[in-house]
């Protein structure tokens, strides 16, 4: 079963005690996204896996040419966001009780993409 979701991957944000009054923009990003993949999980049966496959699909900055994106398309993404970030903040969107220690295997990699995008796969 494959789920593809048309959603820009965001990283999991180093939370400090004054964004509790004072939130930053990647802070505000986080729980924008961390809300729409909760809506998007509500007919999916994410919460029951231990096995996790997902691709992250980060957009290209619109200020590279046409022929940087076109030699990029589709390639490993190897700058930040990190990885372990990504998935972080996917886990804590799908779990948001905190309980995420029923995945015991993840698979995940990142690509440049024109539009962001996350594709998991049960």
């Amino acid at each position: 079963m494959n789920i593809n979701w048309n959603i820009t991957p965001v990283p999991a944000p180093r939370m400090t005690q004054s964004d509790k009054w004072n939130t930053r923009p990647i802070v505000a990003r986080y729980f924008a996204f961390r809300d729409e993949v909760g809506y998007l999980i509500k007919n999916t049966p994410l919460k029951e896996i231990d096995t996790l496959n997902v691709d992250f699909y980060i957009p290209m900055p619109k200020s590279w040419s046409k022929m940087k994106r076109k030699v990029l398309i589709n390639t490993k993404h190897k700058q930040k966001p990190d990885l372990d970030n990504l998935v972080k903040a996917l886990l804590d969107s799908i779990f948001r009780d905190g309980d995420d220690s029923q995945v015991c295997s993840i698979r995940a990699k990142k690509f440049w993409a024109e539009n962001g995008r996350i594709e998991i796969i049960i």
